[in-house]
């Protein structure tokens, strides 16, 4: 499975006389010096608490304003690109980048809160043969702006972000040199994150994340099937539907909020949690999606044996302009004349005009090696009287999280597998 997300974030300058379109700065007021301890005082199961609040709240509002369409992003993308961006904030743009990221400032210092960015990017991009996770970030700053250097420094150290001059005067030739480096950073799936821009954009900060696992029980090609997949209770379409019997994974049913959850394992540090609302209930389950619905699905997972395990074949894409949505989350300043990214430049002159977010999903049987595969099957001629059969043939949730930190790489709702 492959799953590749990109992130722009644009920012503008905002001229003393004029008012020109404005977009955002980062700065920085401290040295940095690299964590060399192996924890942070905000531990990695704590930054993912609180991402997981983030990609529920931002969840809500994707699907309220996409009704009836197929949602996917990465939280943890959109707030490493936040965070960044917080750098090189003040006062109050500052208070709503990080309280819109769900952080409680007056508990957590923000060098805390940084700190404990760094040390989670560090154990995800961990060299791991089996599951394949690469994110980062880079700054493409307008050649004639003088950036403060502790801010780049910053970025750099903690968030491992790159960063390289560009000519905004020449919009064609910097959009051709960001979306080359996402392209490349992203094998290839993303190949236009900015599709336009213009000569008033002062910086453009992105930030990806690529994940490719292996299915630890992987389906086998010769058993994908077209089944129909039911939109609603009238409508259908028709899907390769995958298959796989006699399957041992951990699984709950949650008889009050009438949906069933299973998971599915990666081979490696990585899992996927599927979610599929009785027909008629994906409304009630999405109202109950918090931290705490999460942690109950995942204490009460239990081995269990699945007779027929029916899931979609499919590849979905999205494409967000979150300055639409992230106000409703409470960060409203760093879009506006009053934002306070002087930490960026050490003027008060930028603010963020555009933050866009692409996200590609590919869920298949599992690659090569199954593809390449024999299988000879052989069945015990017993009878079940009560078959276990979960069948995703109606709109579901799907997230994929790291094991090691429980963070919540990507978060789906797939409501039509045959709409890109």
């Amino acid at each position: 499975m492959d799953i590749l997300v990109a992130l722009g974030i644009l920012m503008a300058g905002i001229c003393p006389a004029v008012l020109c379109y404005p977009d955002g700065t980062l700065g920085i007021n401290s040295t940095v010096q690299e964590d060399q301890n192996n924890g942070t005082q905000m531990d990695s199961l704590t930054l993912a608490s609180i991402n997981t609040d983030f990609a529920f709240s931002l969840y809500k509002e994707l699907v309220s304003k996409n009704p009836g369409k197929n949602v996917l992003f990465s939280p943890f993308s959109i707030s490493s690109a936040l965070a960044v961006l917080s750098l090189g904030a003040n006062s109050n743009t500052l208070e709503e980048i990080l309280e819109g990221l769900k952080f409680n400032i007056t508990e957590t210092p923000e060098a805390d809160i940084h700190q404990g960015f760094e040390h989670l990017l560090h154990m995800l991009s961990r060299p791991e043969d089996q599951v394949q996770i690469s994110t980062g970030s880079a700054m493409f700053i307008e050649k004639r702006l003088q950036i403060l250097a502790e801010f780049k420094e910053k970025a750099r150290v903690l968030y491992q972000a790159e960063a390289f001059m560009a000519d905004f005067q020449q919009p064609q030739k910097a959009k051709k040199l960001i979306n080359d480096y996402v392209r490349k950073q992203t094998q290839g799936k993303i190949k236009e994150l900015i599709s336009d821009l213009d000569d008033r954009i002062s910086m453009v900060l992105v930030n990806y994340i690529y994940f490719k696992g292996k299915w630890k029980m992987p389906f086998d090609p010769l058993d994908t099937f077209e089944s129909d997949f039911h939109l609603d209770e009238k409508k259908s379409v028709k899907v390769p539907m995958m298959k796989i019997e006699d399957l041992t994974t951990p699984y709950f049913r949650d008889e009050e909020l009438s949906c069933s959850v299973v998971e599915l394992k990666y081979t490696g540090n990585a899992s996927a949690l599927f979610i599929l609302p009785d027909q008629g209930k994906m409304q009630q389950v999405e109202a109950s999606l918090k931290l705490e619905t999460l942690r109950k699905w995942k204490e009460s997972l239990k081995p269990r044996m699945i007779d027929e395990l029916y899931l979609p074949k499919f590849s979905i894409s999205t494409d967000y302009s979150l300055e639409k949505i992230l106000p409703e989350l409470g960060i409203r300043e760093v879009f506006s004349t009053q934002a306070d990214l002087s930490g960026i430049t050490g003027a008060k002159d930028l603010r963020v005009s555009q933050v866009v977010h692409k996200a590609v999903l590919d869920v298949a049987e599992t690659g090569t090696e199954a593809a390449a595969a024999t299988g000879i099957k052989m069945m015990l001629m017993s009878a079940k009287f009560d078959p276990m059969i979960m069948n995703l043939n109606r709109p579901f949730l799907m997230t994929i999280y790291n094991t090691n930190t429980e963070t919540v790489l990507f978060m789906s709702k797939v409501t039509n597998p045959k709409r890109g």
